[in-house]
């Protein structure tokens, strides 16, 4: 009797195990297509994270590449092989960094080769599309207010000089472009405010080499 028992509960736990199993295998084959989706799904996300980032890193290595080649053609005086490649730069790589600077190289070249409005248009590219780098936003005000004043423009070019100084408050660059503006309000006769950044820029430059230039034209052209 005692035999019985044992083997009636011994043979209750081998069939609770084996009801597991069956209803275990039982889930498995019922779902195994969500988990395999599962695991298929975290396995594309690993492959396209790590694609993402080494196709970011040879696409900036590419666009370094062919920055540096417009570069050289820039230094060696070849203008408009420079420009084809900035402006190549500038169509493939927007989102880049490499795309801000040939913004702004593609307004110096086409102001040094004298093409004074294609010069303003990327210029004013370049202003309206990057905001960040405070210096090159006033230097690009003031290449703006240069081709102004090449064209004759002084009122204009007066109001861009100032415009520069407004981009970089204390800016390395801002007595130059303050001098310019009361240059240019002298050219067309505005002698009161011309006298205005003369004031600042005895105010601001007192002693300085620049602050006597200033009075001197000021004094010349009044």
């Amino acid at each position: 009797m005692y035999g019985k028992t044992k083997l009636s509960k011994r043979q209750i736990k081998e069939d609770k195990f084996t009801a597991f199993m069956l209803t275990a295998k039982d889930q498995f084959f019922r779902y195994w297509q969500y988990l395999v989706i599962g695991l298929v799904a975290v396995v594309l996300i690993v492959i396209g994270v790590v694609y993402y980032f080494n196709s970011q890193q040879a696409k900036e290595r590419e666009a370094a590449d062919k920055f540096s080649r417009a570069m050289m053609d820039y230094r060696s005086g070849n203008s408009q092989l420079a420009i084809l490649g900035f402006n190549q730069i500038m169509q493939d790589y927007s989102g880049n960094r490499v795309a801000e600077d040939a913004a702004f190289l593609l307004g110096n070249i086409n102001y040094e080769t004298r093409n004074y409005p294609e010069a303003i248009r990327y210029y004013q590219m370049y202003l309206s599309k990057f905001l960040d780098n405070k210096l090159n936003r006033a230097a690009t005000q003031a290449g703006i207010a240069s081709s102004l004043e090449n064209q004759g423009n002084y009122r204009e070019a007066a109001e861009k000089f100032i415009a520069a100084c407004d981009e970089y408050p204390n800016g390395p660059l801002n007595g130059d472009y303050y001098f310019s503006a009361m240059r240019d309000y002298l050219e067309v006769g505005e002698v009161d405010k011309a006298r205005a950044h003369l004031d600042i820029i005895k105010d601001k430059f007192k002693g300085t080499e620049l602050a006597k230039r200033a009075v001197r034209l000021f004094s010349e052209k009044s």
